[in-house]
């Protein structure tokens, strides 16, 4: 009977510690915040076990079959799911014979526990071994003891558990009977788990991340016209204003004074600009230019390419001769890179819209002009341009 109640413990214990190895090893991860935080933080408190129960004693005792045993320990949890006790219980048994069989056993033991939630209860694998002081009308002395067994537990307070257990306690004693070297014994204990000191704090939450570093002024363009908010002195123009480097509405202004064409140029027909300009070629080039880079410097800005005569000549020549004027400058500027979509026209307005006498050589030479006319939307307030004079005769 010994032999076999030990080989049987023996085999649930390991298999018990496998199942809560296993457990740990391969459970999911907890869904609840108690289940979570008990993975990274438990009561750690020392804790005594007052314990009571009773023994199935072996039948190669001579005793009585049934005996009451207490105890008490002393321990605590080593980690979420396991804890380590020192202990000390007895046991009196009635002997078949003369007297009395008392034992006093001084040991430590190891709980594994399975199950993460200390509010549900959880089964757990114990492993024991001690010293046993045994006294009885044979003999008094000591011998060593091992115990193995399973168990369940639950938390009832902050401070205390319940906890019922069972296993198989084996006694090397073989000297109180010659004939015997050893005696196996089945028990069944309870305990009441009390820990001392107030309950650990619970974890922390986690720190929350630091704000975003907040962007500085020199980084920011709330009005998104390309000027910074700390040197952006209107901050609040429209979109799409052209400004200048303060960030304030600013007038663009394309002057094409000095372009300057000759006596009934251009002629139908004719496609190059340099030969119908007046000379100093050069510098009527390079006004042309200079409107060129403007454009591409301001690429939100649309104009109109509009031409004009004096009054000498016929309403219908003049006419034909403005558009002939205005359309050879949008050619040029389409040529050099601007375009045509931020171009209206070419227009010709003939004799119209003097700005200047046509009663003087001088003021009819004012008239003989192109302008380039900024439009303005409702988003785009930029002025006028300035308008460029042609020298030429107005033609017949």
């Amino acid at each position: 009977m010994k032999r076999k109640g030990l080989c049987l413990l023996i085999a649930l214990a390991l298999g018990g510690v496998g199942a809560v190895h296993a457990q740990d090893s391969m459970g999911t991860t907890p869904s609840t915040d108690s289940a979570s935080m008990s993975q990274t933080n438990y009561d750690g408190r020392w804790y005594i076990a007052p314990t009571i129960g009773g023994y199935y004693n072996d039948t190669d005792r001579n005793t009585n079959s049934r005996q009451i045993y207490y105890g008490l320990g002393f321990g605590k949890f080593v980690s979420p799911n396991a804890s380590v006790d020192l202990f000390i219980d007895r046991t009196s048994r009635d002997s078949d014979g003369p007297g009395k069989w008392a034992n006093n056993n001084y040991g430590v033991a190891a709980r594994f526990y399975g199950g993460d939630d200390w509010n549900a209860w959880r089964p757990y694998a114990l492993v024991g071994v001690m010293g046993s002081y045994h006294s009885n009308a044979m003999d008094h002395g000591w011998s060593p003891a091992a115990e193995l067994g399973a168990g369940l537990s639950k938390t009832i307070t902050k401070s205390s558990d319940f906890r019922v257990e069972a296993g198989y306690r084996y006694d090397w004693d073989d000297k109180s009977q010659p004939s015997q070297d050893g005696y196996g014994d089945w028990f069944l204990g309870l305990s009441i788990v009390s820990r001392f000191g107030e309950p650990p704090a619970p974890p922390a939450p986690p720190a929350a991340p630091p704000p975003p570093p907040q962007p500085t002024c020199d980084q920011l363009d709330s009005d998104h016209d390309n000027v910074n908010n700390c040197d952006d002195k209107c901050p609040d123009t429209p979109a799409g204003t052209i400004v200048g480097p303060d960030g304030c509405p600013q007038k663009v202004v394309i002057d094409l004074r000095g372009v300057n064409f000759k006596f009934d140029r251009p002629k139908k027909g004719e496609t190059d600009i340099a030969p119908t300009l007046q000379e100093p070629t050069s510098e009527s080039m390079s006004v042309l230019d200079q409107a060129v880079d403007t454009l591409q410097r301001y690429p939100q800005v649309h104009v109109t390419v509009a031409g004009y005569t004096d009054s000498i000549g016929t309403a219908k020549y003049n006419q034909g001769l403005s558009e002939r004027r205005a359309k050879i400058v949008y050619s040029y500027l389409t040529s050099h890179g601007i375009d045509a979509s931020r171009l209206d026209g070419p227009i010709g307005h003939g004799e119209n819209d003097p700005i200047a006498t046509n009663s003087t050589k001088e003021g009819r030479a004012q008239n003989r002009r192109t302008e380039l006319q900024v439009e303005e939307t409702d988003t785009v307030k930029s002025g006028n341009s300035d308008q460029g004079m042609d020298n030429s005769d107005s033609g017949m």
